[in-house]
């Protein structure tokens, strides 16, 4: 089965130890052939020595697939290859000067990768950055084919440019959203691990044995002083992306707030508007704010769910004009009971099911004339957060 009964897109390397010939041949190397992703090919590792059986067999097919058989020797193929893309990559790095890597302690390694990394998110080389991480992934490629072939100086500096890679990668990816706050927890803790360095390699969390908390004021003091600013930047852009993410599934309200303020910042920043510093200063206050909207909930006596109705309910501040603050509470309060007792698991699906939750919805506001009829678009706002709670928690 494993040869020829399915298809694996994601397999990457075949370990040949049987002989195969024809189309059984053709059928099993198959399996690692597949593009997927970042893949771009597949490696077969010959034990018995099949080339001879696989050129028979290519010419059992047509001429496009001959035609496309290339040369078999590693050392003609992939090797010269790997050269090539360590000179792309050196290339894209110019302006640079790297060559301390080298001869430098771990510490020394340690800033060396971080400010290449700092070098190339700089916003004015964005199109670098990503021909960078296409070329550094080709070099990672072409190197898993011909490692033994290349010299100990071209293993190290490929081990270069592969970690200033990763390190972008995974500033710049978003994580997965199925990811627990544990997992994502621990990713930002070995980035950090490498990347927030002032007097040396700084460890927030060789004291803690709990999760970290972005909004510790420790921890905002430390990515404060990270030296590579450009870093710092890109590091700060994806852990609120993170919490915004977490509003984009509950609170409708907050996520739409602090999606447009992280919009604007990053357009100033990418505009040449406002500096390294002043971006930082920015994203920085803007955790502050992003703190004070999860205290706000506690300070009402809310949930994180009342408070996602809450916020919907009183998104147009003149709501105010109209209803004390217990009054407003008290209907968050009560659109998460109403919800929870009469959610459907075919809420998704079915129509019908919808509109009798909206109906169910409407009477309960109508009990407190909510909305006033001066105020525009409220109850827009709180059946929208009312569906996102529904579609969420089914």
């Amino acid at each position: 089965m494993w040869l020829t009964g399915f298809d694996v897109p994601s397999l990457a390397t075949m370990y040949v130890y049987k002989p195969m010939s024809g189309h059984n041949l053709m059928q099993a190397i198959a399996r690692v052939n597949r593009v997927f992703g970042d893949k771009e090919g597949g490696l077969v590792v010959d034990y018995i020595g099949i080339a001879n059986a696989l050129k028979a067999a290519m010419r059992e097919y047509t001429k496009r697939d001959r035609d496309l058989y290339g040369e078999m020797d590693v050392a003609k193929k992939a090797y010269p290859k790997f050269q090539e893309k360590l000179e792309v990559c050196n290339d894209l790095l110019h302006g640079f000067d790297w060559g301390y890597f080298k001869k430098g302690t771990p510490l020394e390694k340690s800033h060396c990768i971080t400010e290449a990394v700092n070098f190339l998110l700089d916003p004015t080389r964005e199109e670098n950055k990503e021909t960078y991480r296409k070329e550094a992934l080709g070099l990672h490629q072409a190197q898993s084919l011909c490692s033994s072939m290349a010299t100990a100086e071209e293993r190290e500096d490929a081990s270069f440019f592969e970690a200033v890679r990763v390190l972008i990668n995974r500033l710049s990816s978003s994580s997965n959203p199925d990811s627990s706050e544990k997992e994502i927890n621990d990713q930002i803790n070995q980035l950090l691990k490498q990347s927030i360095i002032s007097n040396g390699v700084i460890n927030l969390f060789e004291d803690r044995t709990v999760n970290f908390s972005l909004f510790d004021p420790k921890f905002i003091n430390e990515i404060g002083k990270v030296k590579e600013k450009n870093l710092a930047v890109e590091l700060l852009k994806r852990l609120i992306k993170e919490q915004i993410i977490v509003f984009k599934r509950t609170n409708l309200v907050k996520s739409m707030k602090f999606s447009e303020i992280m919009q604007n910042i990053m357009n100033g920043y990418l505009n040449g508007l406002l500096t390294n510093e002043e971006v930082i200063q920015k994203l920085l206050e803007m955790a502050q704010d992003i703190k004070k909207a999860n205290d706000e909930g506690e300070q009402l006596g809310l949930s994180a769910e009342e408070m996602a109705f809450y916020d919907a309910l009183t998104k147009p501040r003149a709501i105010f004009d109209f209803y004390d603050n217990a009054e407003l509470v008290n209907i968050a309060k009560e659109l998460r009971d109403t919800l929870s007792k009469n959610k459907t698991i075919d809420w998704q699906k079915r129509e019908s099911s919808r509109a009798h939750m909206r109906r169910i919805i409407k009477k309960l506001l109508k009990k407190y004339k909510y909305p006033p009829e001066e105020v525009d678009g409220a109850l827009q706002t709180v059946m929208e957060q009312c569906e996102l709670w529904a579609d969420e928690s089914i």
